[in-house]
Formats: C-alpha cells, structure tokens, sequence
C-alpha cells in the first residue's frame, strides 16, 4: 500500500455513524439464533434500552474465555442476554450468580436459561442485590470470583464496587456498565440523579490505587477494572 492510499486515520475513539456500526456487526458480531430471539422478545418490553449490545455481549464472551474464568457474578441481569454470553463462554464446571429484583425479567432470562441449556450453571436471586452480596461475603466467599458484571441501579454502584472488590480474587476482573451513559456524563449542566451518581463512580474508580482500569467506548460505555491487591 502506497502512502496516499491509506485514508484519513485517527488516533482517537472513532465516532461510530450507523453505517459503519452496520459494519462492525456484520463482520464481527457471530449472535446465535438464541441470542436474537431473546434480543427481540426484549425490545417489546418498556426498558428494552436496558439490554447490553450484541457487541457488548460478545466482547464479555471472549473476556471470560481469555481468562479462562469459572466463577462469575452478575448484578443486574434483566432478561438473561448478558448472563447467556458469560455462562455458556464458561467451562462445564463454571457457575453464574445472577442478583436482580424483578421476577417479570428473570422469569424471561430463565425461560431462554432453560433453551440455552445452562440452568445447571446460573443460580438466580431475586432479591436487593446488597443482600444477596453480603450473604456470599457472610458465606465466606470472599476473593473466590474470576469475574464480575455491575449493570444495576447506578445510584448504588459504588456499593457494589466496594463489595465486589471484596468478592473478587487477585487478578479478576469487574465490567462496569453504562459509564458514559449516552455522553450525559460529559454534559456539565445535567445533574441528573443518574448521570451524578456514574460521575462519581467514575472519579472514584479513576483514583483507586487497588486496580487498573480502562473505560471501552462499547456499548453505553463499559469500564473493566483489574484487581491488583490480593
């Protein structure tokens, strides 16, 4: 390749446009048929935009493959979609704890469990996912989990961090959705509840010294954070 046939690159964060995101996921996104039914069974519902990207979900698989994780934990799991990716990138002997609070939602992410055939691998607590975390901690599962997804209740997001750091082994890692939460964090004259909250969240994590961090512009913005201390 000549010089002047290369094209106008960038050494930023590209802007995704919908063409080149129809790209993106025609030559990368491999969604099992499974996967784009549940996608459309969600999108009727009334906070359809709470389900993770395809992309999203993909890139989580490959995450739990590359680390080769058997002990996950999810707070926030809606209608089962990111829950799918990370159990069935998981071994045989893995196992997903799914925390939420809505039985209308996990009653479809259990229905697409059972198709997936990976109700063996995810145990399901519907109840404060606070409690559910501090009964694993109570239970002495402290520092046995390879892998954490937050994707809840952002006002509450600091909590779960802190807890699941506590959780979480050496060397695991935490994904943290939604943390530039439709560029609103950016905005300084939204003080939304919400948007406050990922702020904050965000500048904590920023100066934690425990960890490392990067925040990926997937999705609605997904941070991964790399315990560091044992």
């Amino acid at each position: 390749m000549h010089f002047q046939d290369i094209p106008s690159l960038s050494n930023r964060t590209l802007s995704i446009d919908d063409r080149t995101y129809d790209y993106l996921c025609d030559v990368s996104i491999n969604e099992s048929e499974l996967l784009r039914q549940l996608r459309e069974e969600t999108a009727q519902l009334e906070y359809s935009v709470m389900q993770i990207s395809p992309e999203q979900g993909q890139f989580m698989s490959l995450l739990i493959k590359l680390m080769g994780a058997k002990r996950a934990l999810e707070i926030g799991t809606f209608t089962g979609y990111s829950s799918i990716c990370v159990a069935s990138a998981m071994p045989e002997d893995g196992r997903l704890i799914c925390c939420d609070i809505s039985p209308q939602w996990t009653s479809i992410a259990e229905k697409y469990w059972a198709l997936a055939k990976l109700e063996e691998k995810i145990d399901l607590y519907n109840q404060p996912a606070q409690q559910t975390l501090q009964m694993l901690l109570d239970d002495g599962a402290e520092k046995s989990f390879d892998f954490i997804f937050i994707d809840a209740d952002k006002q509450n997001y600091i909590i779960y961090y802190e807890m699941a750091l506590r959780l979480l082994r050496k060397g695991g890692v935490i994904a943290v959705d939604n943390t530039l939460w439709s560029g609103a964090v950016a905005d300084p004259e939204n003080i939304e509840p919400g948007t406050r909250a990922i702020r904050r969240f965000n500048d904590m994590v920023k100066e934690d010294k425990r960890v490392s961090t990067s925040l990926l512009t997937i999705g609605d913005g997904l941070t991964l954070i790399l315990k560091e201390f044992d």
